[in-house]
């Protein structure tokens, strides 16, 4: 809105030139939903646990310290995650740019669905929300349709083909059906991921923020004509933008981690963790570094394959690869202390971010 607003008479108000720049838009948005999550952040809360009652109901096969530390602590915690950004975003972003509105699409639509899955849980004052059929597949619908659009937006060579890290000018081709259909697997897949890795104070939102930073560079680096070609990867002209939905998406983990440190205040929920994973696939699908994200947000993929290691398992033998599934409630079992787990999981993810970076040099 800024952007419109001031930038046609930076001609004449010279200070006004400098909205013209992502980097300073960029940090805009950043100190943008900060401020709002600071702002809002208590009366929503308040507001939380007045209608929340007893809080979140914690899974009865759960660790059993969680049955005494988390029970009555708000969920749905994702509220103010999305006000945050979506506040930022429409403020200082370009809003002309369709990559902006496929993000906020996805985020919105997602957090939408987690939104009704915690309000079930809640009412109901049961683990159990949304049926999962129905889950997947507004999270299928709303993934499908920003997939086509982003093939729309960017054009042929890039919209139906698969970018490969480590290799220049290494294009897949995925065709119109394939592509849309992958998009999709990444955004639903990302979503469900960070939804996977939510389970313990602090412990999903840093790493969404790490692996938010990396994409607000990538995206950055890829919409930059001179830059994409310096480092030999695709050019997608309009990415560029999405830097400022990224660094509202740090400013909003910034502010909710506030409330969510140990011991938590509130939690995300399914509306914050769907919305905020939703939003990082989608902007791997629009920046072509779908696999990237595989590598800077290693840790949701950790999780996920614990739980899928730990189902397959159970049904083909009867026996248990882990305590308990996902991966963060095992080391509980084996009696890490919680803080432990949480920092040390953050190291890992610091690691395996870098290590995505990496790919944008090593080719």
């Amino acid at each position: 809105m800024l952007y419109h607003l001031l930038v046609p008479f930076a001609d004449t108000f010279v200070l006004f030139n400098v909205f013209r720049y992502l980097t300073f838009r960029t940090g805009g948005a950043i100190m943008t939903a900060l401020f709002v999550s600071f702002v809002f952040g208590p009366a929503i809360i308040r507001w939380l646990r007045s209608k929340q009652g007893k809080g979140q109901p914690i899974r009865d096969d759960g660790p059993e310290t969680h049955l005494l530390t988390k029970q009555g602590t708000p969920t749905m915690g994702g509220v103010l995650i999305l006000l945050a950004l979506s506040v930022a975003t429409l403020l200082w972003a370009d809003l002309s740019n369709g990559y902006v509105w496929v993000v906020l699409l996805v985020t919105l639509g997602y957090g939408g669905i987690g939104f009704a899955d915690d309000y079930l849980k809640v009412s109901r004052r049961s683990p159990k929300g949304l049926p999962g059929r129905l889950k997947l597949a507004g999270q299928v619908g709303i993934g499908l349709l920003a997939a086509i659009w982003v093939m729309l937006l960017t054009g042929e060579p890039l919209a139906s083909g698969l970018a490969v890290p480590f290799f220049k000018d290494v294009l897949i081709p995925l065709g119109f059906v394939g592509a849309a259909v992958f998009g999709c697997l990444v955004m639903v897949g990302a979503s469900n991921a960070v939804n996977l890795t939510d389970g313990l104070d602090g412990l999903a939102i840093v790493p969404v923020m790490i692996a938010a930073m990396c994409f607000a560079l990538i995206s950055y680096l890829i919409g930059n004509a001179i830059f994409a070609n310096y480092l030999g990867v695709p050019f997608v002209s309009g990415t560029g933008e999405l830097a400022v939905v990224c660094g509202a998406i740090v400013g909003a983990a910034l502010g909710f981690l506030w409330f969510n440190a140990p011991p938590a205040m509130v939690f995300m929920g399914d509306t914050g963790s769907l919305a905020t994973g939703g939003a990082l696939g989608a902007t791997a699908v629009v920046t072509e570094h779908e696999l990237v994200l595989a590598i800077i947000g290693g840790l949701f993929v950790l999780e996920t394959v614990s739980v899928i290691v730990q189902v397959v398992s159970f049904k083909l033998t009867g026996r248990r690869v882990f305590a308990m599934a996902p991966l963060h409630h095992h080391f509980e079992k084996q009696g890490w202390q919680e803080p432990t787990i949480v920092i040390r999981f953050w190291i890992i993810a610091m690691v395996l971010a870098l290590v995505g970076l990496s790919t944008l040099k090593l080719r």
